[in-house]
């Protein structure tokens, strides 16, 4: 009975070695990819620590010889990174949680709905996602002027709401096409409401793809600089990208003061990448395996 396994044992033994082979050279571009992304990254750290006369006069490759810490005191207070940073929070942390519940409700509608002009609706808010910024900051500028909100946060958080609602709607609206249909008239028949289906029956099985947008519009929301720069003209209500222009002047740039600055700036977007990590790659390859 045992004959007839050992040539199959010894046939597999090239199919394993060939997966060995494989493995280890995805292994190794997955290094290198993510040795070539971190460099950028270590030269920002470096020049951070240096001195400006230290950094005109080594490479960028090479680490400091003395750790110069002033750079991030000079960075918190030239930057006003204090107040630049408080109005950024604030924008971000409206923007993205009433942006992300807005465009749930009309994925809701999309996906568990049925009205006249339904697909039709939904490609033209999905092709909203395809007009550059550039090219609608003149009629942003007008539209916000009218209405007499330049220079206050719901004329900066409008255009930012409006500009994120069609990706998400239409990723949302994906998610929630997969979560069955049983489970709607499960819930009908013990009295849930439309409402209610949505709220304590669609929401939390959403979680992974909700986690996902929420690290990707924070950091897009963090980093937006058109916008913030046509519609917040007065520097008392800057957000951190515009306080980085402070960094600036008409003959030379404080290189290592800038690049402390980013350090500090990206603290809060790490924060919010480690406390939502768990569901990002669930979120990311949700729906990948159904149907």
């Amino acid at each position: 009975m045992s004959a007839p396994a050992l040539p199959k044992l010894q046939a597999d033994r090239p199919l394993h070695r060939r997966i060995n082979i494989i493995s280890i050279a995805v292994w190794v571009v997955l290094a290198a990819v993510a040795i070539l992304w971190l460099i950028p990254f270590i030269f920002m750290i470096f020049t951070a620590m240096k001195s400006l006369p230290d950094m005109y006069v080594t490479k960028a490759y090479s680490p400091p010889g003395t750790i110069y810490w002033e750079n991030f005191q000079r960075a918190w207070d030239t930057g006003n990174i204090a107040t630049y940073g408080k109005n950024s929070l604030l924008i971000t942390l409206t923007k993205v949680p009433l942006g992300i519940f807005i465009a749930s409700l009309a994925a809701f509608s999309f996906s568990r709905m049925r009205f006249a002009r339904q697909n039709t609706l939904l490609v033209v808010m999905v092709f909203g996602s395809m007009i550059p910024v550039q090219v609608a900051l003149g009629p942003i500028f007008h539209l916000i002027l009218d209405m007499g909100l330049l220079n206050t946060y719901w004329g900066i958080l409008l255009p930012y709401i409006a500009f994120g609602l069609p990706y998400h709607i239409f990723m949302l609206t994906n998610f929630f096409r997969t979560i069955p249909r049983e489970l709607d008239e499960a819930a009908m028949i013990d009295g849930c409401s439309r409402f209610g289906l949505y709220w304590r029956i669609i929401m939390p099985l959403s979680k992974p793809i909700i986690a996902t947008l929420f690290i990707l519009d924070f950091v897009s929301t963090w980093n937006e600089f058109p916008i913030a720069l046509v519609i917040l003209q007065n520097s008392k209500m800057w957000t951190v990208p515009l306080g980085l222009m402070s960094f600036s002047g008409y003959f030379s740039m404080d290189y290592p003061g800038l690049n402390a600055a980013v350090l500090i700036t990206i603290i809060p977007v790490i924060i919010v990448y480690l406390v939502f990590q768990r569901y990002f790659i669930a979120g990311l390859t949700a729906g990948a395996v159904k149907g």
